[in-house]
């Protein structure tokens, strides 16, 4: 999709093919093989699929081939997770939600990607007893904090922070943190809600939140929530940027149960391309290009079976990419 897009629009893309997670523990015995960080290394960006799989259920979490995109992110210092949901014009009815609830949505989540109870130390099994430490520093916060902060002015000026200040002191540092940071940023409306309440707001009320930022285990639950506004996790798209090479992937996981039966719904992974083209590569009108032909071909009825449709991948993809030739041809011609 994303040589297809480039070369529509007279732009030339390299592209390489590395293995991770259950492939690579397959073909190699580890998750993240020393070529695949070394090719993520030297690209521009990383366009990046689905990870897992039920053979490695049962396996220790250091071993699963999770594993392999955590330390990924953790090596390319990925600490900004960006997490758009939003609902597109005649797919309300694709929400288990009332349309009148969750017509208009359009709400992004910052999520810290690199530190947290994902990444803590001391960790582990031992006997009768399990560890996992939540730990944050100032300058954790503070950095994809501002991102929110900056995302935030180039939307609808609003923030919400997400903790559990009530009972965590990770959370208490967290909202103290974040409220120095917004002083920075005036023009910016700053709150704060407790996580529990935040989850019942995100279905009651999804239209009051513009950027929520939260800390990687919230952000983690509170996206996957998000996705049923969105009438599908298929329909999910995301960027991991910091000081590496970006990294984008659909929220969605491999969905082992219809692997190979031309019924996935690509847009995820379509809305994700878009968001490379805009935050790695700097293609604003590719980006843009790229989410006017997925909103145009859900307006003319494509939906997908997770969608309540019968479209397949590969109709969905071709669908997209007809779309983006007419527009191509259009500007070309203009």
């Amino acid at each position: 999709m994303v040589q297809r897009v480039a070369e529509l629009f007279g732009h030339q893309v390299e592209a390489g093919e590395y293995l991770i997670g259950g492939a690579a523990i397959r073909a190699t015995g580890e998750s993240l093989p020393v070529e695949t960080l070394a090719g993520a290394r030297r690209a521009g960006a990383i366009l990046f699929g689905a990870i897992g799989a039920p053979e490695y259920d049962t396996w220790p979490p250091d071993k699963r081939p999770e594993r392999g995109l955590l330390r990924l992110r953790k090596e390319l210092d990925l600490f900004a997770n960006l997490r758009p949901a939003r609902i597109f014009p005649g797919l309300e009815a694709a929400s288990p939600l009332r349309a009148d609830i969750v017509a208009g949505t359009d709400l992004l989540v910052v999520r810290e990607l690199s530190s947290g109870l994902y990444y803590g130390t001391p960790r582990g099994i031992e006997g009768d007893c399990a560890v996992n430490t939540l730990r944050y520093t100032r300058a954790e916060i503070t950095r994809v904090a501002r991102v929110g902060f900056e995302l935030a002015r180039g939307r609808r000026h609003k923030l919400t922070s997400v903790d559990k200040a009530n009972v965590l002191e990770t959370s208490q540092f967290w909202r103290a943190v974040v409220t120095e940071i917004g002083k920075d940023y005036p023009d910016v409306q700053l709150d704060h809600a407790l996580v529990d309440s935040c989850a019942m707001r995100l279905i009651t009320s999804p239209r009051a939140f513009d950027v929520l930022l939260t800390e990687n285990m919230f952000g983690d639950i509170l996206t996957d929530e998000a996705a049923v506004l969105a009438g599908s996790i298929g329909m999910l798209a995301s960027a991991s940027l910091g000081s590496g090479p970006g990294l984008y992937e659909p929220v969605h996981g491999s969905a082992p149960d219809i692997a190979g039966q031309d019924k996935a719904n690509p847009l995820g992974a379509i809305g994700s391309a878009a968001m490379m083209l805009r935050h790695s590569f700097g293609l604003e009108e590719e980006a843009r290009a790229i989410e006017r032909a997925v909103e145009e071909a859900l307006a003319q009825g494509l939906r997908t079976p997770d969608l309540g449709g019968s479209a397949g991948t590969s109709e969905a993809g071709h669908a997209v990419r007809q779309l983006l030739k007419r527009q191509s041809t259009a500007s070309l011609t203009a």
